[in-house]
């Protein structure tokens, strides 16, 4: 049974940093003598918020000592604002501060998603003596790939949107913006004084598009192995950093430093973003057993990391995933599943794959000699995004399962169906599809999408890529294009978890655009975000013998 305490409220406490500046916590401490052990948080988002006063009261009410920092250059806290850079050493530091105070027990666990999964990645390769375990929500470790250039294509909405609300000492509201017309704009570079506001770090990040010295500095992936404390990873499938939280998990498990890390844990539910807020993600409704109260879970890791209560937690099976479809969940010990069979799925047609009324088919059989399937790629007018994985701001840029039918109709848009499946299918782990392609322009994009076609025609994404040519083989250095010359693509869809039911098709569409999720290719092989020019692509997609276009499907045998 959990202890009960008054809370004592200590308010805006300096922490000092190495070189100088100083940080603001709000520190919540039971109402009683001693030593407790702590959790802390540290947010861009304001320590004295709602969300955070809440946390740490509750935290404190049941034994723990809670520290809620504000960020450097954020709110309270002295210093320059800047995404991540000040993390690692800024997290370290407060750490080492915590750990040495008498109301601290000695042992720390890290709290938070989104950006306050950020700050517990960024430290947590320094290995403070204090911090025990970490508690990271729906977040990565390489920002390259994972957030800001996924494929090689700046994930547009997401950058603009999140960076306008964070930009400067307080959260801005992006409510009263034009975002149809705003991200629309070019030059990229452009877009953050359309919208009102100068931010210096976007535009940093449209001058690096490439993985450069920049981003190996936050790219904390390369750095799991040194990570001693073991974390409880919450991620969604419809959450943008889905595939960083198992790729997190993953290294962790296998490469982590010490066998506290290799005891870390995973659950992934059929949420976005906020993870666990509604029975319904987006345009789906997944019922009642989607929900988990993830504090409860959250609490459950701390207590036993730092509290040593011994009820099991880590004896439990390593992964808890929900499978779509079935709408169920099911423990496993791995990700990916050991038991995958890896599955070729071959895109054909006879020349005419564009909207469902096409004639584009999905089977296992290779191909033989087939049309290519053509189509013109307009930057002007690019593919509408229709749900996905998605941030910040749903209401603007909705995020989750939709209804693909809409953007299938478009002329621009190939898809190619399977018959309606015998039995039920599982398609559980990463997805990817190899795409052989041509174009007229010098450099282009290619997207490819998977979706679950019901009897009734919905169409339900699952997972989406995208990549941008001349990234083709190399995030760090691109290379053009010869124009009417066929490349091989991989494009990562990222992972799933859904069974096919029986009556059900899979489809996957191919298309070249999906914005405002990712900004539009203008097709000219100019340098990246600083000209407003734009021209149509004529693109073709190839399924021969020679040719064979396919996604990978990770298909879990029944029983």
């Amino acid at each position: 049974m959990q202890p009960s305490y008054d809370v004592d409220m200590r308010l805006d406490v300096g922490v000092p940093m190495r070189d100088g500046v100083t940080l603001s916590a709000d520190i919540y401490l039971p109402d009683a003598a001693g030593s407790f052990p702590t959790v802390l948080i540290r947010t861009p988002y304001g320590n004295n918020a709602a969300p955070s006063i809440e946390t740490g009261r509750r935290l404190a009410n049941v034994g723990y000592a809670c520290v809620i920092q504000d960020v450097r250059g954020r709110w309270d806290s002295d210093g320059d604002y800047y995404p991540i850079v000040n993390e690692a050493e800024d997290g370290y530091d407060t750490q080492e501060w915590v750990g040495a105070q008498p109301w601290c027990n000695g042992r720390i666990g890290t709290s938070g998603g989104s950006y306050l999964g950020i700050v517990q990645w960024a430290s947590a390769p320094m290995r403070s003596r204090f911090l025990t375990c970490m508690t990271p929500r729906v977040i990565c470790g390489n920002f390259h790939d994972g957030l800001v250039y996924p494929g090689g294509a700046l994930q547009l909405s997401t950058a603009a949107m999140w960076g306008m609300m964070t930009n400067a000492r307080t959260n801005q509201s992006i409510e009263y913006h034009n975002w149809t017309e705003a991200l629309r704009v070019l030059p990229l570079t452009d877009i953050d004084e359309r919208a009102g506001r100068n931010l210096d770090f976007l535009k940093d990040w449209i001058s690096h598009p490439s993985y450069d010295r920049s981003w190996e500095e936050v790219d904390f992936e390369k750095e799991w192995g040194e990570v001693a404390a073991p974390a409880l990873i919450m991620g969604g499938w419809y959450d943008l950093f889905i595939r960083g939280s198992l790729a997190s998990f993953s290294a962790l498990r296998l490469n982590g430093r010490t066998p506290e890390a290799r005891q870390s844990r995973l659950i992934i539910g059929p949420w976005a973003h906020s993870l666990s807020q509604s029975t319904r993600t987006g345009d789906v409704d997944f019922g009642a057993g989607s929900m988990v109260d993830l504090d409860l879970l959250e609490l459950r890791w701390l207590d036993h990391w730092l509290k040593g209560s011994g009820d099991g937690v880590v004896e439990e099976p390593p992964v808890r995933l929900f499978i779509m479809g079935i709408n169920q969940w099911r423990n496993e010990h791995e990700w990916p599943l050991a038991r995958t069979e890896w599955q070729k799925w071959h895109l054909h047609s006879h020349g005419n794959a564009a909207t469902p009324l096409g004639d584009g088919a999905l089977s296992v059989e290779a191909p033989g000699d087939e049309q290519p399937d053509r189509y013109v790629y307009d930057p002007q007018y690019p593919v509408p995004t229709m749900g996905g994985n998605l941030c910040c701001s749903p209401h603007i840029v909705p995020w989750g399962p939709y209804d693909q039918r809409p953007v299938e109709m478009r002329p621009d848009v190939l898809c190619y169906t399977s018959e309606p499946l015998g039995t039920d299918t599982e398609v559980t782990g990463p997805v990817r599809v190899v795409l052989y392609a041509s174009t007229d322009a010098p450099d282009t994009d290619w997207t490819a999408k998977l979706v679950d076609v019901s009897p009734t025609g919905y169409a339900m994404n699952l997972c989406d890529g995208i990549v941008r040519a001349r990234y083709r083989d190399s995030r760090s250095d691109p290379t053009l294009l010869e124009p009417g010359a066929i490349y091989r693509y991989e494009i990562d869809l990222g992972p799933t978890g859904n069974v096919f039911r029986a009556g059900h098709s899979i489809r996957v569409e191919i298309s070249s655009s999906n914005f405002p999720h990712y900004d539009r290719n203008p097709n000219t092989g100019h340098e990246f975000g600083v000209d407003a020019e734009t021209r149509q692509a004529r693109q073709t997609v190839h399924h021969t013998a020679a040719h064979p276009s396919h996604i990978v499907l990770p298909v879990i045998p029944a029983g």
